[in-house]
């Protein structure tokens, strides 16, 4: 389809007047989603093991509590139909709206969430039902925020514009990791456990306020807009773009694998396993990943720029060559066991996150016209977030318990290399 398509022209005044609030609402919005995604990953590498597995050994306290992390995942595909049905029929703002809505209030909700030790085996059950609401929520998240920047972009600027929702994760990430580092050095271990932990999930709610007040001022894309102009939306949004798209939704599913797995191999699955094998505290693990994420930013926007003078998809294949070969480094380097070897790692390992990443905004919308496009992109984002991210820190903990932290290695190098063979199937197009 022609790139031109993913970026109508409007009013010059109109455009250049509210591009702030537009490239401010997909970035913020996603700050917010992220930042409550990743204090569920932070809580369940360090505390929710005990608090909700307590009948379990320590390593299967961990896995347990990484597989309530995966349960989000398998809802993420669900709120991509949902939201995506919706988005594409009535539009891409009040989607955004409910979206941020429900993840939030699962995020506060696991905050008040009583323990095992309170509630029995209700306790374990229910976190997984937030965490199944957390997942949904997330699944029209980024799909939204994505055509809300790109959809508004000028002509040769939707690379630039669609990293914008991208850098909302890093700052999302440096929120929960930084609450959680003031965190341990406020409180005692004991302290963090039994209420400490609480804290950043309630913290979200001012967060998610002004998520919503930044998204309700902002109007509809001029590319939905348009496509509603000149024909009715689809009925069944989902079943147009599975007969007359699904080349490109399995491209668009199986080119993101390589983020997700990249992201939570060196977050989630690096935090747990620096702190129980490597005998890392909490405090200095959080502090090099801290460290590290602005490298992701980095990233983020260098590729986005790029894109925009190449292409997303050129700057994608880059990303995922660069990607294998932090699988091959991830062995040597975090089997080293020191803090500058670990840092090194998690920073080339986000640099590379942050060109698998940052084109996504640009490259995704560009697989499908605006009648399906919400329910495209979001499908095949949140699909290739199940099988690239949403089982990694389980697998990974399983393959690195059994003494086989090389086999990590080989999963992220065979997840960057399949995202590149899927970066061949639509050819030159994004």
């Amino acid at each position: 389809m022609p790139k031109d398509d993913i970026e109508p022209r409007g009013d010059g005044a109109r455009r250049n007047a509210s591009t702030a609030r537009i490239l401010a609402a997909s970035m913020v919005g996603t700050a917010v989603e992220f930042y409550d995604f990743y204090i569920y990953a932070t809580a369940a590498s360090l505390v929710f093991g005990a608090l909700f597995f307590p009948k379990a050994s320590g390593p299967s306290q961990l896995l347990a509590a990484y597989a309530t992390f995966a349960v989000a995942f398998v809802a993420r595909p669900i709120g991509a139909l949902l939201f995506g049905h919706f988005g594409d029929r009535i539009g891409r703002k009040s989607t955004l709206v409910a979206s941020l809505l429900l993840m939030g209030g699962s995020t506060v909700a696991v905050g008040l969430l009583p323990t095992y030790q309170d509630w029995g085996l209700w306790a374990p059950a229910l976190l997984c039902v937030l965490r199944f609401c957390q997942g949904l929520g997330l699944g029209g998240e980024w799909g939204g925020a994505a055509l809300l920047a790109v959809e508004n972009a000028p002509a040769g600027y939707s690379g630039r514009y669609g990293m914008m929702p991208q850098l909302g994760a890093p700052i999302g990430f440096i929120g929960s990791n930084g609450l959680f580092l003031i965190l341990g050095l406020a409180l005692t271990p004991q302290q963090f456990a039994e209420w400490g932990w609480r804290l950043p999930f309630l913290a979200s709610l001012p967060l998610i306020a002004l998520g919503l007040w930044v998204r309700l001022k902002i109007v509809e894309t001029p590319a939905f807009a348009k496509a509603l102009s000149e024909a009715p939306p689809a009925k069944v949004p989902v079943a147009d773009l599975l007969r007359d798209y699904p080349r490109e939704v399995a491209a668009g599913t199986f080119a993101v694998i390589a983020c997700f797995a990249v992201f939570y191999l060196s977050t989630a699955f690096a935090l747990g396993y620096g702190t129980s094998v490597l005998g890392f505290d909490r405090r200095t693990f959080l502090e090099l990943q801290l460290l590290a994420i602005p490298f992701m930013a980095i990233g983020t926007v260098i590729a986005g720029i790029w894109s925009d003078r190449a292409s997303p998809r050129k700057v994608l294949a880059i990303g995922c060559a660069g990607t294998v070969i932090v699988g091959g480094l991830l062995t040597p380097m975090l089997s080293a066991g020191t803090a500058p070897m670990i840092w090194g790692f998690l920073s080339l390992a986000l640099l590379a996150m942050g060109f698998v990443y940052g084109p996504l905004g640009a490259f995704l919308p560009g697989l499908f016209p605006p009648r399906v496009r919400y329910t495209g992109i979001s499908l095949a984002f949140n699909i290739g977030g199940i099988l690239g991210g949403g089982l990694a820190p389980v697998l990974a903990q399983s393959l690195a318990a059994g003494g086989n932290l090389a086999y990590v290695g080989v999963y992220l190098s065979g997840a960057a290399a399949i995202s590149l063979a899927a970066l061949a199937m639509v050819g030159r197009r994004g």
